[in-house]
């Protein structure tokens, strides 16, 4: 399932949502088809000057969401270049700062530790100006909240909100989002998706036909 390649505006009256994946130019973000990102502030093709921060190339993480997420306007993404390593004495980042200090430029990434990637799943809400900290996985199906400041794992289908941001509740019983995660409507074709609708929408699993 493929949705048309320079498509930006999903609704072409409206240029405060764009879908996401066709606004990207850096090759250390992916993001799924179908994934909105909403800005009523800034441009939301400037997501990844404005929403992406401290993403440096120099250290070769990446960012990768996946199909049919939410993004609200303001959310950002911190990741590890902008964390300060705390294993040293002092917070200050001397690698950064090689040429102050008559260090070798090739270890600047000794000045943070490293967290390795952000993965957001398929189907994920993030709300209005939540933070999510770098290495961070978000499960799919999974909301968060308001501001919330993501630092953990959020598992799939399941509320956090809070600063740091904690569990509120599982959207669903377990045996519900086990066939959620077994389905992976989100890889359906668009013929499959738009004949089962009424049936996602109704939250309904016993309605969903192939």
């Amino acid at each position: 399932m493929k949705m048309p390649q320079k498509t930006i505006y999903p609704r072409s009256f409206d240029h405060q949502i764009v879908y996401l994946k066709n606004v990207i130019t850096d090759p250390n973000i992916e993001v799924g088809d179908y994934t909105i990102y909403n800005d009523f502030v800034d441009d939301p093709c400037d997501f990844q000057k404005n929403n992406v921060l401290y993403h440096y190339p120099v250290n070769k993480d990446k960012l990768i969401i996946g199909k049919f997420c939410s993004i609200a306007c303001g959310s950002k993404f911190l990741f590890t270049c902008g964390n300060h390593a705390q294993q040293s004495l002092s917070s200050y980042t001397f690698p950064i700062f090689f040429e102050e200090w008559e260090e070798d430029p090739k270890k600047i990434t000794d000045a943070w530790d490293n967290k390795g990637n952000t993965v957001i799943g398929n189907d994920v809400w993030i709300g209005y100006e939540a933070v999510i900290m770098q290495g961070v996985t978000i499960g799919d199906g999974a909301i968060i909240g308001t501001r919330a400041v993501v630092t953990k794992d959020v598992a799939p289908y399941t509320i956090v909100g809070g600063v740091p941001a904690k569990s509120i509740r599982k959207r669903f019983d377990e045996e519900t989002i086990a066939e959620l995660l077994k389905m992976k409507w989100w890889d359906w074709s668009k013929d499959r998706i738009k004949r089962n609708l009424t049936a996602i929408q109704s939250g309904d699993l016993s309605k969903i036909s192939e």
